[in-house]
């Protein structure tokens, strides 16, 4: 604790003076406090938890050996491209049938200008579409773990309530090897 020290002069005799006394505090207790204060903030502190998306996923019945039909009208795909780039069409691509026009294919990025707005925009005219993802793998170019990540965010963002994870078929590739995005 604090204590005082007093000097004794060795000198006998003569005037007496005042007796200057020197403190010094011991700062021991104090940094032992801080310490244990430290150490109890350390172990009591919450981290940081990880954002985890919920990714829900339809129970397959044993039973239905048939693939689920969507409409052209309601189906909009997106293509996870290689470079980070978002091809997309309305509709669906079916070269087998001719009496459907091939799609026009777009591009755009994973900003919040980009295919935000066109699913919005999509939404807009068809209340509820059924989005098919579609990521690139072809010819030893494939689309990045970070952009279905990217996408399955904007599908939450944007409020899609249909969407699927869908192989891509040749089609779809030879479609964006026909265009010059």
């Amino acid at each position: 604790m604090a204590e005082i020290q007093q000097k004794d002069s060795g000198k006998g005799g003569g005037k007496k003076r005042a007796k200057k006394s020197s403190t010094k505090i011991d700062m021991t207790p104090m940094v032992d406090l801080a310490f244990l204060l430290l150490t109890f903030f350390m172990l009591t502190t919450t981290f940081a938890k990880p954002n985890v998306l919920a990714l829900t996923m339809p129970v397959k019945d044993k039973n239905d050996t048939h693939p689920t039909e969507i409409k052209a009208s309601e189906a909009f795909t997106v293509i996870l491209g290689p470079e980070d780039k978002v091809y997309y069409y309305a509709g669906l691509n079916n070269p087998l049938d001719k009496s459907v026009p091939k799609p026009e294919l777009k591009v755009t990025n994973y900003s919040q200008t980009g295919i935000r707005q066109v699913l919005l925009a999509r939404k807009r005219q068809q209340p509820e579409p059924v989005v098919l993802i579609k990521p690139y793998n072809y010819d030893g170019k494939e689309a990045r773990y970070k952009n279905m990540v990217d996408i399955l965010d904007e599908m939450n963002i944007t409020s899609q309530k249909k969407y699927a994870l869908v192989p891509i078929g040749k089609a779809d590739v030879d479609l964006i090897k026909d265009s010059k995005l």
